[in-house]
C-alpha cells in the first residue's frame, strides 16, 4: 500500500505550519497545498492528509449557504466557521477569508482582522485587491496580523469585472496584475493567491516575488495550489470550472449511500441485531411485560414499561 504524506511525516515530526514555514518551502522549491475547510470534520481530514494551509473561505456562501456568489457572507459567519475549523486542526495554517466590505477602510480592516485571530482561532487573514489595498495590508500587518493577499480574478469584485472572467489576458492587464502582486508584497503580505490568470503571467509573478504564490486557475508554476474542498471531493455536481480536478465523487456516492439506507429501513434490514442494544431481561423485577396496553398508558401500547 502506498504511503501518503501523513504516514511519511509522522505526527512526532510534524510541526504547526507558520508563515516562516511557507517562506522556507518557497525557497526550497517545495510546493504548498491549500484547501478550503468550513467545519471541524473536514479540517481534521485535511490536517491528517498533511495539507499545509486551510482556507476558511467566503466560498462558504456558495457551497454551504447556497448563494450565487460570496457577497452575502458576513464576518460573524466566517468567524463561526473558523472556530469550527480550528477545533479540528493541529498542524495546518488556518487562513480566515475577510468577506465583502469587511475591510472597506483600514481601521475597519484592522478591527475585523483582529477578530479572526482572537475569536476565530485563525493564524492569518486573506483579503482581495492589489495596489489599492496596499495601505490596508500595511496597517493590518503593522498590528501583528499576517495577511495573505489575493490578486487577479477577485470574486468579491464579480460585478465590477462583469462576471468570473480570466484576468491579465492583454499586455496592459498583465502589467496591472504584476503591479498588484508587487504592491501587496511590498505592503507586507506573507503570501498571495493568484486566481484566474494566464499560466505564463503567474510564472513571471512567482519568479519575481519573494513571498509564496498560491494558484487557482493560474497554472502549475505557482509555489502552491488551492482548491475549494467541495470541488476537490466532487460535492458540486453542477459546477466544474476548467481549473478544477475532482479527486473523488462524494456527491454521487452520498446519493447511493442514502438510497441504500432508505431501502434497508423500508425493508426492515436496518437496524440489524448488531446495530441494537440488548433487551431488558423478562425476570428483571423493575420491569414487566406489558400484555395489556392500558397498563402502560403513554408508552405506545406495547413493549416493556415500569411497574405501578
Amino acid at each position: 500500500m502506498t504511503q501518503g504524506p501523513s504516514s511519511e511525516k509522522s505526527a512526532a515530526k510534524r510541526k504547526p505550519v507558520k508563515i516562516t514555514t511557507l517562506r522556507r518551502m518557497k525557497e526550497r522549491g517545495e510546493r504548498i497545498t491549500m484547501v478550503t475547510a468550513y467545519d471541524a470534520t473536514f479540517a481534521q481530514m485535511f490536517d491528517e492528509a498533511a495539507i499545509e494551509m486551510l482556507l476558511v473561505g467566503d466560498s462558504l456562501g456558495m457551497v454551504v449557504q447556497g448563494h450565487d456568489n460570496t457577497l452575502p457572507v458576513t464576518v460573524d459567519e466566517v468567524i463561526y466557521h473558523c472556530r469550527a475549523v480550528a477545533r479540528g486542526t493541529r498542524y495546518a495554517h488556518i487562513v480566515g477569508d475577510m468577506p465583502f466590505m469587511s475591510y472597506a477602510t483600514p481601521d475597519e480592516a484592522v478591527r475585523n482582522a483582529g477578530r479572526f485571530l482572537a475569536e476565530g482561532g485563525a493564524h492569518s487573514v486573506k483579503l482581495e485587491g492589489g495596489e489599492e489595498m496596499a495601505e490596508t495590508i500595511r496597517r493590518i500587518v503593522s498590528a501583528g496580523i499576517p495577511v495573505v493577499a489575493h490578486v487577479g480574478l477577485t470574486p468579491q469584485h464579480v460585478h465590477a469585472m462583469g462576471g468570473f472572467r480570466v484576468q491579465g489576458k492583454t499586455e496592459a492587464a498583465a502589467e496591472r496584475v504584476l503591479r498588484d502582486a508587487r504592491a501587496v508584497e511590498a505592503a507586507g503580505a506573507c503570501a498571495v493567491v493568484l486566481e484566474g490568470i494566464p499560466t505564463d503571467l503567474a510564472a513571471d509573478i512567482t519568479a519575481t516575488l519573494n513571498i509564496p504564490t498560491i494558484g487557482i486557475g493560474a497554472g502549475a508554476e505557482c509555489d502552491g495550489q488551492v482548491l475549494v474542498s467541495y470541488d476537490l471531493l466532487g460535492l458540486t455536481p453542477n459546477f466544474q470550472p476548467k481549473f478544477v480536478k475532482r479527486y473523488a465523487e462524494m456527491f454521487s456516492d452520498g446519493i447511493e449511500a442514502a438510497k441504500a439506507y432508505r431501502d434497508e429501513v423500508k425493508s426492515g434490514a436496518f437496524p440489524a441485531r448488531e446495530h441494537t442494544f440488548g433487551i431488558v431481561k423478562r425476570d428483571n423485577p423493575l420491569f414487566t411485560v406489558a400484555e395489556d396496553p392500558k397498563r402502560v398508558a403513554g408508552s405506545g401500547g406495547g413493549g416493556y414499561g415500569p411497574q405501578g
